[in-house]
């Protein structure tokens, strides 16, 4: 079942999302039924939604209506959502309150923007990260390529909660410049609890996004640390509207993985998402 473990939705007449001024090329509405007209004959069979960074004091109230738009189709099939890592109690009240709502597979707190380079591993993030797992909850990590390093030190210290690294960890493909990120990557593939998005790419590539030679580097890297087992095919839809179509991006990617076989491309666009965040 093809399955895309990274798309966002959103409607800033229901709630705040500041950072969408920013970008006023997807700016508008965002929806599963937009998804499926620009996905065509390539749409995804189900998808996990990932928490679109709307106003925090908003961020229940997003997962009430991603639930709803659960509830009208069947491809909305998990939620990635938004909680505190650093709050302590609040941190915990939410983390109880979110597993208790059944297409709650996960959540995301994002650490890119952060200026402080180490920041997720103050003592009180890890220790949100932490609470996670004992929650049943996988954690999304979001970071740019210089946060790694801290990234690694975020991991070792949670052995006990999946953690997923979204958009491969932004690595500077714009630039073509792939370390230390290699080695940052190389280590988290050595913890089995980390598992790996392959999404992003296209967005971090710039004004190379049409050279699909930009990215074979960084996917031989991806495979050789994590293998097809630990790969998640992800759109990152509509925020890969910014570089590329849907269709294009999709095309882009199965394309770079054509030497796996069947059963690893299988894994890669659905099965390994099955798992990571137990879509049934």
């Amino acid at each position: 079942m093809f399955t895309d473990a990274h798309v966002h939705f959103w409607d800033r007449s229901l709630r705040p999302y500041p950072w969408l001024d920013e970008v006023p090329e997807i700016a508008a509405a965002h929806g599963p039924e937009d998804l499926a007209r620009e996905a065509g004959a390539g749409a995804p069979d189900r998808v996990v939604f990932v928490q679109a960074d709307c106003a925090r004091e908003s961020a229940m109230d997003e997962v009430s209506w991603v639930e709803s738009l659960a509830d009208r189709g069947p491809r909305v099939a998990g939620i990635v959502a938004f909680a505190p890592m650093d709050e302590g109690r609040r941190t915990l009240s939410a983390l109880s309150a979110l597993s208790a709502r059944p297409l709650v597979k996960g959540v995301r707190h994002l650490i890119q923007g952060e200026r402080d380079p180490s920041y997720c591993t103050r003592p009180e993030f890890v220790a949100g990260v932490r609470a996670c797992g004992e929650n049943g909850l996988s954690f999304d990590i979001c970071v740019r390529h210089p946060q790694m390093e801290a990234v690694v030190r975020l991991a070792r210290e949670c052995p006990g909660t999946t953690l997923v690294l979204d958009h491969a960890g932004k690595p500077d493909l714009a630039g073509n410049l792939l370390d230390p990120w290699r080695s940052h990557i190389r280590e988290l593939a050595e913890l089995p609890h980390v598992v790996c998005k392959f999404s992003g790419l296209v967005t971090e590539a710039g004004g190379a996004a049409g050279d699909a030679g930009r990215f074979v580097p960084a996917t031989q890297h991806l495979l050789e640390c994590f293998g097809p087992g630990r790969l998640l095919f992800g759109s990152d839809w509509p925020v890969v509207r910014l570089a590329a179509t849907y269709p294009s991006w999709l095309a882009t990617a199965r394309t770079l993985l054509s030497q796996l076989s069947v059963e690893e491309r299988a894994a890669v666009f659905g099965g390994n998402a099955g798992r990571v965040y137990r879509l049934g």
